[in-house]
């Protein structure tokens, strides 16, 4: 079976090689185990059941969260000539007729669903009736209450034991931590699975976090450096998504919004033109993406803190699917703190839930003030040895520096203590420089004995002191009290002067400078004109099908025929990413391009 499954690859997929791990992977899944798979994004994971169940007697099911990645997975694979589809609220009764009809032939191959419908007992009932193949549970992470994104839909799915007990089950998901792998272990009731991990490292992904000063600045100079090229830019409300998107307009680039709050026929369009067309920037609610097949994403942007290390993984782990380098950028400042910490504790979620929540939330707070590699802590998270420093992220490439701020920040504990706890960060810091306010006049802070401690300090850096502060745990922000700074028991050793503390120092060159980027194509003025040739008639051969520009081939394909020069179908199949099916429908066009530039050259 395994030269079955490596004939799939080659002939229909277009690859002579399986990525580490996959051969490992389909190979247990053909033996008719159960399978749990933590592949990173972008790293081949739908391969990874695709091809036993298109080996093994019988219909794929696929469990899929969202209407979005069935409909663009199963797009994918109807251009690869794999007979797929998916069954959600968007068919209509003629074309779930046609559904029902194309099963009952045996002619479907691979059925994707979302777990609502799949449970409930008519559809099992049909289902039962037959031959399953193999069962994918995608995104396998909406199983675990620990996880980031807990789904109760998902908590159904180990009933798919009891009602297929032959069929091997596969598990698979690009974010988990040890906790939560055990977690889909068992509320999956997988029987004795076989465990992949392959390397959460996306080595093409630059990781760089900024102090947010002047956001839509930052930003805009940002996105200078990925001219014409797609990204997502997440923010963290509706309202900020759509005028973060008008604004974006308004200096010239072609940005969409996209998030649960518009009309459905909206949210469809801005995301077919995000496929199909080039340049594009989606601003974006963190609902946007997940399973989102696009490979040319440059880059992910968030002007907000996301709520856990497993969302920033998802959400960056968006950009640069095809290998190529791209950029996770994100700026954060103290009110980003103190809003994420009163969401968790005003949820109505049990202490318990809300005690994770807060670890999460600390884990991602702690990383985006490290000042060592990046991407060491950010692997150590998900229980991956940490590497040597990986050299291409902001804290590798230009190195933070650290001050002593143990007795400043002593200064500012001491305002918070005298002034009560009872006050936010704004009140404090007028006490701690001596300004004379109404508000702090009212409350006779004037009078204190620490007011005006710390005249030397500016607002930029007694703002940093007080967000580093509660990063570290000195203090909390008490959401009942509209952020009331409040001392924690870490705060008394140094209070004390028993221990120093050095902080990260926040200049303003460090807020805006971004190392320029490797840009993903490395494209001669020689070879540009072909470049563009090839890009060209993959857009007008993707419009004629109603597909999006990458179903056709991926920029790393056209690269290689921009460098091989192939002349013939057999040489156009030694190209990756170019199978049989692909280029019986799209092979003639491009050896056409082909051939006509280097006539123009002779």
């Amino acid at each position: 079976m395994l030269q079955q499954a490596q004939a799939l690859l080659t002939q229909t997929y277009g690859y002579d090689e399986f990525r580490p791990g996959q051969q490992d992977i389909i190979k247990t899944a053909l033996e008719g185990d159960d399978v749990l798979v933590l592949m990173p994004t972008g790293g081949g994971k739908s391969l990874c059941y695709q091809i036993p169940a298109l080996i093994r007697p019988g219909i794929g099911l696929v469990i899929s969260p969202l209407i979005a990645l069935m409909q663009d997975q199963v797009s994918s694979l109807n251009q690869l000539g794999i007979n797929a589809a998916f069954l959600n609220s968007t068919l209509d009764q003629q074309q779930k007729r046609e559904l029902v009809a194309s099963m009952e032939r045996r002619e479907l191959q691979l059925l994707y669903i979302a777990p609502e419908r799949l449970m409930q007992p008519q559809t099992l009932q049909w289902l039962q009736s037959f031959e399953i193949s193999l069962i994918a549970i995608d995104e396998a992470h909406c199983v675990s209450q620990w996880g980031h994104d807990f789904r109760k839909d998902y908590l159904l799915l180990h009933q798919l034991r009891e009602v297929f007990p032959t069929v091997p089950r596969m598990a698979l998901t690009a974010t988990a931590t040890p906790r939560s792998q055990l977690d889909i272990v068992q509320n999956l009731q997988l029987q004795q699975p076989k465990t992949f991990v392959n390397s959460f490292d996306r080595p093409n992904i630059r990781y760089s976090v900024a102090l947010k000063n002047d956001a839509r600045k930052q930003l805009i100079r940002f996105i200078a450096q990925h001219k014409e090229e797609c990204g997502v830019v997440y923010c963290l409300s509706r309202k900020k998504v759509e005028s973060t998107a008008a604004w974006l307009v308004t200096r010239g680039l072609t940005a969409l919004p996209y998030h649960a709050g518009l009309p459905v026929e909206q949210r469809a369009e801005n995301l077919e033109r995000f496929l199909r067309e080039d340049g594009i920037i989606m601003v974006a609610t963190v609902a946007f993406g997940m399973g989102i097949d696009k490979p040319d994403v440059r880059f992910v942007a968030h002007l907000d803190l996301p709520k856990s290390m497993e969302a920033y993984y998802q959400e960056t782990g968006r950009a640069g699917r095809d290998g190529e380098p791209a950029d996770a950028w994100m700026i954060y400042g103290l009110n980003d703190v103190v809003q994420l910490s009163q969401m968790v504790d005003r949820s109505p979620a049990s202490e318990d839930h809300k005690r994770n929540e807060r670890q999460k939330l600390d884990a991602l707070l702690g990383w985006c003030e490290v000042t060592q590699c990046r991407r060491q802590p950010l692997l150590a998270y998900f229980g991956e040895p940490a590497p040597e420093p990986c050299g291409n992220c902001d804290t590798c490439l230009t190195p933070p520096k650290t001050w002593d701020a143990t007795e400043a920040a002593r200064k500012l504990l001491s305002c918070v203590y005298r002034t009560g706890q009872r006050f936010g960060a704004g009140q404090v810091i007028d006490v701690l420089r001596g300004k004379e306010t109404d508000k702090v006049i009212g409350h006779q802070h004037h009078q204190l004995s620490c007011f005006g401690v710390g005249q030397d300090l500016s607002p930029e850096r007694c703002s940093s002191i007080v967000r580093q502060l509660l990063v570290r745990g000195f203090l909390v922000a008490d959401a009942e009290r509209y952020g009331a700074l409040t001392l924690t028991d870490s705060a008394r050793p140094l209070l004390r002067g028993e221990v120093s503390l050095f902080l990260r120092e926040d200049s303003r060159e460090s807020l805006l400078k971004h190392k320029k980027i490797r840009k993903h194509t490395h494209v001669s003025d020689e070879d540009a004109s072909l470049w563009d040739q090839l890009r060209a008639c993959r857009k007008t051969l993707a419009d004629e099908n109603g597909i999006p520009p990458y179903q056709v081939f991926h920029d790393a394909t056209l690269m290689e025929m921009m460098e091989m020069h192939p002349s013939s179908d057999s040489e156009l199949l030694q190209i990756s990413g170019v199978g049989e099916k692909k280029l019986e429908k799209f092979g003639d066009a491009f050896l056409e391009v082909i051939n006509q530039h280097l006539l123009s050259q002779a």
